[in-house]
């Protein structure tokens, strides 16, 4: 290719089915598209950067999990379908594609769920619902990354010299019966087998995956010191504030 092109930013993973028509398409569109794009790459010898934005649902959820993750942990519960599952065999082919290319530098971003007015997710739909349900018994830590934080990751990850998987969330963190009365709505405490059965509801637009599920019961907090302290990248807006600027516009809509 004479196209010149020194930097590739890959953000082409989506989360929902619902954005590709299904879960095959949506498959295709994160597996095998990746898979194109890194051999699109390979054979283009100006690549010199590779910046991929992942997500940290590659760590996973459980009751075993640490009280933070670093991006050396090793998921003690690895997923096992959808948006996680998609996520994991991406960052897997990302490695790949470095040992075929060891001359390109590539930065790997981990984003906790990322939000703000501009953002339609299975996320904001579940906080948007009328009624919120939470898993009866947990009230788990979330962490999150307001919209223009991950523009702003990304272009810092493009434009550094350095290389690596970066954990990228706002600071601190909200259980999820805060981020509910944040919304200024009331937690609805639901057995786990009764949120299971809501993925049957595809209509109300919230994602109710066993991956969710399990995010929603458990948790997820990330330690961000390497961004910090490699990249020089720090979030703008503390998690607190990157839910609230979310839960401003919603109120006001």
């Amino acid at each position: 290719m004479a196209s010149g092109v020194d930097t590739v930013i890959h953000m082409g993973v989506i989360s929902t089915p619902r954005q590709a028509g299904g879960r095959m398409e949506m498959k295709d569109i994160n597996v095998i598209g990746t898979m194109q794009l890194l051999a699109a790459c390979q054979r283009t010898p100006s690549v010199r950067s590779l910046v991929v934005k992942s997500t940290s649902m590659v760590y996973g959820s459980g009751p075993k999990d640490p009280a933070m993750f670093t991006e050396d942990t090793e998921p003690r519960h690895q997923p096992v379908s959808g948006w996680a599952k998609d996520s994991v065999e991406v960052e897997a082919y990302v490695r790949g594609f470095g040992r075929r290319r060891p001359d390109v530098r590539i930065v790997t971003l981990r984003f906790a769920n990322i939000i703000g007015p501009g953002m339609r997710t299975g996320m904001t739909a579940y906080f948007r619902l009328p009624v919120v349900p939470t898993v009866a018994g947990f009230d788990p830590r979330l962490q999150f990354t307001h919209e223009d934080d991950s523009l702003a990751a990304v272009r810092v990850a493009a434009v550094s010299e350095h290389a690596g998987t970066f954990n990228i969330a706002g600071d601190g963190v909200i259980t999820v019966t805060q981020a509910i009365r944040h919304m200024g709505k009331l937690p609805v405490p639901t057995p786990r087998l009764a949120l299971d059965a809501l993925r049957q509801v595809g209509s109300i637009g919230a994602d109710f995956s066993s991956e969710q599920i399990r995010f929603l019961t458990y948790g997820r907090v990330l330690d961000t010191s390497a961004a910090r302290d490699t990249l020089g990248f720090t979030c703008e807006y503390s998690t607190v504030q990157a839910f609230d600027d979310f839960a401003r516009w919603a109120r006001s809509g």
